[in-house]
């Protein structure tokens, strides 16, 4: 018989190399879920500040103003 000889193959590097893989995947899907919730309460803010656009406008045209002339007003116009 001939001498059959076992080659080992060294998977230690590529197992790190995954490992660092799979942080940096957490870590931007993290990083993608802090900057959605960035932006959904960013959102928040300006269904607000719609809300009170649209009752500032809505008494001005209650006192007798046209629309335009309501929405300059509560834009900040004279």
């Amino acid at each position: 018989m001939s001498d059959v000889k076992k080659e080992s193959k060294n998977c230690n590097g590529k197992k790190k190399i995954m490992v660092a893989y799979g942080f940096i995947q957490l870590g931007s899907s993290f990083v993608s879920a802090v900057a959605l919730a960035a932006i959904a309460f960013g959102f928040c803010s300006v269904k607000k500040e719609s809300k009170v656009f649209n009752s500032c406008v809505t008494e001005i045209v209650e006192k007798g103003s046209t629309n335009s002339e309501a929405v300059r007003y509560c834009n900040g116009g004279n």
